[in-house]
């Protein structure tokens, strides 16, 4: 209980932390609302996605990328933001400091996980209301979706997060931390339907992109969000909601063990 209680402090002061570095709010909380905001302009005048050959049907491109930005921004909140954050409180002498106190490394993990889940709902929260409101997007009205959206959401920002911890150990200092972290983090978006509709991809890369689990994390928002007439689009013509929480449920345990047993606080090298 002291652990958690420890933890649930070290939340706050994560949180606060986070808040006060323009760089990371801009490139991890911001980043996915701004990349929403131009691509439903920039594409407004282009017409619906998805219409029919008869002219009917089809959702508007902030509609259709709302869930990729979602997505996106799980992956950024929990790999980017923690992978790039660990690394670079390795590299200043936070994480040596760290281990001089009475912290256990289980409450450093609560406080990180705390501060991710914090901030990404508070994103996930003005990214919805944003395509709501400034552009018109109609959001689902079966509780069954919204039911779905908690699992995925949280499935899949536990996953990410256990992947960014143990993504810290790569950058070999923390001034290389964001060079290191943000080009897989790019790469993925690109192949994972973020940004691009998954369909387009050639078979190779889609079976490519099957592998990591962006591009679960975006099927089973897609899956919440978009219309029925969509999931033909898909691999396999179907959602695949078992497969998106089978394929997190492994990266979670992947990326859980990776980062318990690579986690220092101090790189033996240093």
């Amino acid at each position: 209980m002291n652990a958690l209680a420890l933890g649930v402090a070290r939340a706050r002061y994560e949180t606060r932390v986070y808040f006060r570095q323009g760089d990371t709010i801009l490139f991890t909380f911001l980043f996915p609302i701004i990349m929403l905001t131009i691509f439903s302009v920039a594409f407004s005048s282009a017409g619906n996605i998805g219409t029919l050959p008869d002219g009917s049907g089809g959702i508007a491109p902030a509609a259709f990328y709302l869930p990729g930005m979602i997505a996106a921004g799980i992956l950024l909140s929990g790999v980017q933001n923690l992978a790039v954050d660990i690394a670079v409180e390795r590299g200043d002498g936070t994480l040596k400091r760290l281990a001089g106190t009475p912290l256990p490394v289980v409450s450093y993990f609560i406080g990180k996980l705390g501060q991710v889940f914090a901030t990404s709902i508070l994103q996930i929260v003005l990214l919805i209301a944003i395509a709501h409101f400034a552009f018109g997007v109609e959001l689902p009205t079966d509780p069954a979706k919204w039911a779905t959206f908690v699992w995925v959401y949280a499935l899949g920002m536990i996953t990410s997060a256990v992947l960014g911890i143990a993504l810290s150990r790569v950058p070999r200092s923390g001034k290389s931390a964001t060079a290191v972290i943000m080009p897989i983090v790019l790469v993925l978006q690109f192949i994972s339907g973020v940004y691009l509709q998954f369909s387009m991809l050639p078979v190779w890369l889609q079976n490519f992109a099957s592998v990591f689990p962006l591009k679960w994390i975006t099927q089973g928002t897609r899956s919440v969000f978009l219309p029925a007439t969509f999931e033909t689009q898909e691999q396999g013509d179907v959602w695949n909601l078992t497969g998106v929480a089978v394929v997190l449920g492994i990266w979670l345990v992947v990326g859980a063990v990776a980062a318990l047993v690579t986690f220092r606080w101090i790189r033996k090298d240093s």
